[in-house]
């Protein structure tokens, strides 16, 4: 991702030499979490709204309160999934962007990021979730790929979700004309098929045996 066209600059970062009272003011006309502080055009870090509602000494400077001050960033040259791990990592709606020497360039904005996110295949393009389960030792990336393919789908997206345990959980996002099956196909290779599809007809099927069954032990 290219992160130039989404660098805001509007909005000047604080100094050290900053109120307390300026920035309390600032963080009530805004919706921002937090907002940077930059020294000589380097990033020092960010103070973040909720640490300086707490702070009484409203003449006081920033320099006076570095201890609320955290440093988090990321590079310009940083891809999509980086800079969405740095707002959640740090529960921030701003995340400010450097050069490699810490000079502070400007800030990204959560809601644009998610925005460009959001425009992504994954999301964007028609087609259908899976969410599967596997054992570790016996998943690949490569054979996910190579079961939609051979079934004549095309995948939009897939990443593992969630991990316990010796267990894997994937979730795949794919367009196909017969989606039971590539269903079927994962159930054939030991995935166990975690989400719920009209078009899974196996699930119908075992619904029509059980209800067969508990009619034959009721005769």
């Amino acid at each position: 991702m290219e992160t130039a066209p989404f660098i805001l600059k509007k909005i000047k970062p604080f100094t050290l030499e900053s109120k307390v009272e300026a920035v309390k003011l600032f963080f009530k006309e805004t919706a921002f979490s937090h907002f940077p502080i930059v020294n000589n055009n380097e990033l020092i870090g960010l103070i973040s709204k909720i640490d300086i509602d707490e702070v009484d000494a409203n003449e006081k400077k920033l320099e006076d309160f570095s201890y609320l001050i955290n440093l988090f960033f990321v590079e310009q040259s940083e891809n999509l999934l980086e800079i969405i791990k740095a707002f959640a990592a740090n529960e921030a709606n701003i995340v400010p962007v450097i050069k490699k020497d810490h000079t502070y360039i400007g800030y990204l904005d959560l809601i644009d990021i998610l925005h460009v996110y959001n425009q992504t295949p994954f999301l964007n393009n028609e087609g259908v979730v899976l969410q599967l389960e596997k054992e570790i030792q016996d998943f690949s990336f490569t054979q996910v790929s190579q079961i939609v393919e051979t079934n004549n789908g095309k995948i939009s997206g897939l990443f593992i979700s969630e991990t316990s345990g010796a267990f894997v959980k994937i979730t795949l996002k794919f367009s196909a004309q017969d989606i039971n099956e590539i269903i079927q196909a994962f159930r054939r290779y030991n995935y166990t098929v975690l989400s719920k599809h009209k078009e899974d007809f196996y699930l119908e099927e075992l619904k029509e045996r059980s209800d067969y069954l508990q009619k034959y032990l009721n005769i």
